[in-house]
């Protein structure tokens, strides 16, 4: 589980390296691939890397993906409702997150219901994934 942050980054490095031309959106995808299992406290994969050291697109996928992962069902778990996901957020901002990432994240949640909402009920009506992990980090992009 834990290698898909390098086998990302290691493809989009290819892509990079390869024919394809060097864009900012690829380097994006890369620190992301990379850097999104990172935590804020050091403790995370795959580098241990730590506050500024994670790239800051990184750092806004580790709030999405998480977000995404609670208020997702999986065959594991139960989904989580929208106020107990922001409430883990909040918890674990200083060590899992970027602090001001977290409230980013805080100020504008109820967009992000809103589009975990809107892709929760069109997932009832067919089978794509309930929460678009690339939707809520986009929300987040433009109060950075």
């Amino acid at each position: 589980m834990k290698a898909h942050t390098t086998i990302g980054e290691n493809v989009l490095r290819s892509a990079i390296e390869g024919e394809l031309e060097h864009t900012l959106m690829l380097q994006k995808a890369l620190e992301i691939a990379g850097g999104h299992h990172e935590r804020w406290n050091g403790e995370g994969y795959p580098r241990g890397l730590s506050g500024q050291q994670i790239p800051l697109s990184a750092r806004i996928m580790a709030v999405a993906d998480v977000y995404d992962a609670l208020v997702s069902e999986r065959v594991y778990k139960k989904k989580w409702p929208h106020n107990q996901a922001v409430e883990e957020i909040q918890r674990q901002s200083g060590e899992h997150f970027d602090p001001i990432v977290v409230e980013a994240f805080l100020a504008i949640q109820e967009k992000i219901k809103q589009i975990a909402d809107h892709y929760d009920d069109e997932a009832k009506n067919s089978c794509i994934h309930p929460v678009s992990t690339a939707k809520v980090s986009s929300a987040l992009r433009p109060v950075f």
